[in-house]
């Protein structure tokens, strides 16, 4: 137990690594379940920078990529990319220590690759103590007989491995001889932070090149934790240098706007007083048009986008598009609220039906009394979802009764960012232009759309490096397409999304699909409203397109797709796998998991393999990566539907490449579907 500080949160202490540590070393402490830290840390021409994700309460997992410098050419700085794994065994408890077992660079290049086990404990409220057995990379000083040789004497021995391969190392794993590594961590107040360390790392590939030699196993530091999360941090290293280190931690749980600011949502009024109400007096025929142009009104000014409207003598049918909420129930409870200050007295069950894409996707029935009896109840909110019907809306029909709901256009014109990371002579590329966006939609479901750009400054096409692929160049000739491209169709095609039968949903698409590919996409998905799983196929054909990306072809093309199944784990995780053929006419799978929180924000992994092998593949071995979505709404504290994200991969080869079709199924259905929306429904009467 941690005495005197005012949360877990600000124990912790990132290290070069980006991990928490000491300075080089690590120590056996966690993040916050779902902290995401991101952190920049300098020792001579070495610079690391890691993004660290808190997978789970015990399993953190980290990306780093380095410059570190001339490490073999004299003259040419060597970049290297790197995964690590930490799962904490034991927690802390009055007893015993905090024990961790971690896996640096696991995934990568091998320059960083280590194994440890490392037990952390607080001896005083502010003073903890680290110690630490290290394989690879932790066995640099001290190091002696590796203990594990009494179970087998393989583990005497740590292989070699290719550098160059990016493979997972199973075969180095504790392997080789060992050494002990630790240090104390003390904080002196809630936001400063000492340290000292003995360190096993001698950076013996390093000091050839790059830095002097070490004169000194030990190394100090202090950091400073700013109250917006802001870490830095300064270190005498290895007796001749001083190093400095930037962390930021972002917990999804402390929003940097606490509740939000968004509008209160509409005051239930009297029955008495709705009935009064202009449009419920006059003719029943034209009480009903003015009701509904009152409620189209009223529900466009909630960011919600009534498409369907029908009264019976009792109920009334409304089909809505939510264009703001990230909380889909929050978007239910507010149509609710405006249908009971509007409708007449006389309606006692309103059913409001979930659309995207024109596809009605799910029904959720509530009675006027329940929401008039729950609104100022303790857990009202969760006292209407016992009452309410959520069921699936196959059978509604298109939408109807509003006149002028189609067709319908729209157009916007944004700026627009793009990056191309790890190119060893920039790591960092950049395109900042204008795009513009247009869709007509004729009828429900049946939507016409584009995007053109236009690049206004780039280093993308600045890249000197050519693709050196075995492979069908279905991705790798990326800096091609840059180079040769002045306006740009990003796409440009028609999309038809449609209801075969209960639980199951459609699309077709056609036309230039995304930047490099262009041909027709189908695809069926069943997903029932209730359902942990969900099963879709999707069948391609696609044409590779010319590098002007204009309206040209080119002469490769392929057949690809997927059978794909998706699973909600539970507590937000989620996992996805999808099985078939890619666009370089390689078989093969790829499997994803990510967690998603409450408020949206969202942080996965992927990877895939296919019967390409590891050679034929290239750099990198195989597909592989991070992702992270971070709703607008969780940073500004307004509803939006708008995220921020940013997909980091490693390198981007052909083989597992997939087709980057837009509105696939599952991400269309998905946030209306009954577990999402009982998901948000602390937010029905917000």
């Amino acid at each position: 137990m941690i005495l005197g500080l005012s949360t877990p949160a600000e124990a912790q202490h990132l290290s070069f690594y980006g991990t928490p540590g000491l300075v080089d070393m690590p120590t056996a402490d966690a993040l916050p379940d779902g902290s995401l830290a991101f952190t920049t840390a300098n020792y001579g021409p070495i610079w690391r920078n890691t993004v660290t994700f808190q997978l789970t309460p015990r399993i953190s997992g980290s990306f780093r990529y380095a410059a570190q410098g001339e490490l073999y050419t004299p003259g040419s700085e060597y970049f290297d990319r790197s995964f690590d794994l930490s799962i904490l065994l034991v927690k802390e408890d009055d007893i015993w220590p905090a024990v961790s077992l971690g896996l640096r660079d696991f995934g990568g290049t091998g320059i960083y690759s280590g194994e440890y086990i490392v037990a952390s404990k607080y001896v005083t409220p502010r003073l903890q103590v680290t110690g630490g057995i290290g394989w690879g990379r932790f066995a640099g000083r001290g190091a002696f007989d590796n203990p594990l040789g009494i179970l087998d004497d393989r583990f005497e021995t740590r292989p070699d491995l290719d550098t160059l391969t990016g493979e997972i190392g199973f075969s180095q794993w504790f392997r080789g001889d060992a050494a002990f590594f630790g240090g104390v961590k003390w904080h002196a107040t809630d936001q400063l932070t000492l340290v000292a360390e003995y360190s096993s790392d001698t950076y013996d590939r390093e000091s050839n090149i790059s830095i002097d030699p070490q004169s000194s196993p030990y190394n100090f530091g202090l950091s400073y934790k700013f109250r917006n999360g802001l870490d830095m941090g300064a270190y005498y290293l290895y007796g001749n240098k001083v190093g400095v280190r930037f962390s930021y931690v972002i917990d999804p749980a402390r929003p940097p706007v606490p509740g939000g600011q968004e509008t209160a949502p509409p005051t239930l009024l009297p029955r008495a007083t709705v009935a009064g109400q202009s449009w419920n007096l006059g003719r029943d025929e034209r009480r009903a048009g003015a009701a509904r142009d009152a409620l189209r009104g009223r529900l466009s000014e909630q960011g919600i986008r009534l498409n369907g409207y029908r009264l019976d003598a009792r109920t009334a049918r409304v089909q809505i598009e939510n264009q703001q909420f990230g909380a889909t129930a929050q978007s239910v409870g507010r149509t609710a609220r405006v249908l009971a200050n509007t409708l007449d007295p006389s309606i006692e069950t309103f059913d409001i039906t979930l659309t995207r894409a024109g596809m009605p996707l799910t029904t959720v029935s509530v009675k006027r009394a329940d929401l008039e009896e729950q609104e100022h109840a303790l857990e009202g909110e969760w006292h209407m979802l016992a009452r309410a019907d959520i069921t699936d809306a196959f059978g509604v029909g298109r939408a109807s009764g509003v006149p002028g709901a189609y067709p319908r256009f729209s157009w916007g014109l944004s700026p627009y960012s793009a990056f191309s990371l790890f190119d060893p002579q920039e790591p960092l590329r950049y395109e900042f232009g204008v795009q513009l966006n247009a869709a007509w939609e004729p009828s429900p479901g049946l939507i016409f759309s584009g995007q053109l750009r236009k690049s206004l400054t780039s280093t993308i096409e600045e890249a000197k490096r050519r693709s050196d692929s075995v492979l069908p160049h279905v991705r790798s000739d990326a800096v091609l397409y840059a180079q040769q491209s002045d306006i740009e169709i990003s796409h440009l095609t028609a999309e038809y999304f449609f209801r075969p039968r209960e639980d199951v949903f459609g699309r077709v698409t056609a036309g230039y699909l995304e930047p490099m590919f262009g041909g027709i996409s189908a695809e069926l998905l069943w997903y029932p409203v209730n359902s942990r799983l969900a099963l879709g196929a999707e069948l391609n054909y696609a044409v590779q397109r010319d590098y002007d990306q204009l309206f040209g072809f080119q002469e490769y093309s392929v057949w690809s797709g997927h059978a794909s199944a998706y699973y909600d784990l539970g507590r937000g995780y989620h996992g996805q796998l999808d099985v078939g053929r890619y666009l370089a006419g390689d078989w093969g799978a790829t499997l994803t998991l990510d967690r998603r929180f409450k408020n949206g924000v969202k942080v996965g992994a992927f990877a895939t393999l296919t019967d390409v092998s590891f050679d034929d593949f290239g750099e990198g071995s195989f597909d592989k990566g991070l992702f992270v979505e971070v709703p607008l709404s969780w940073i500004i504290g307004q509803p939006s539907q708008n995220t921020i994200g940013q997909t980091i991969r490693p390198i981007q080869r052909d083989g597992g490449a997939r087709l980057n079709v837009r509105n696939r199924l599952y991400g269309v259905v998905e946030p209306s579907r009954g577990r999402q929306v009982t998901d948000s429904w602390g937010k029905f009467l917000r």
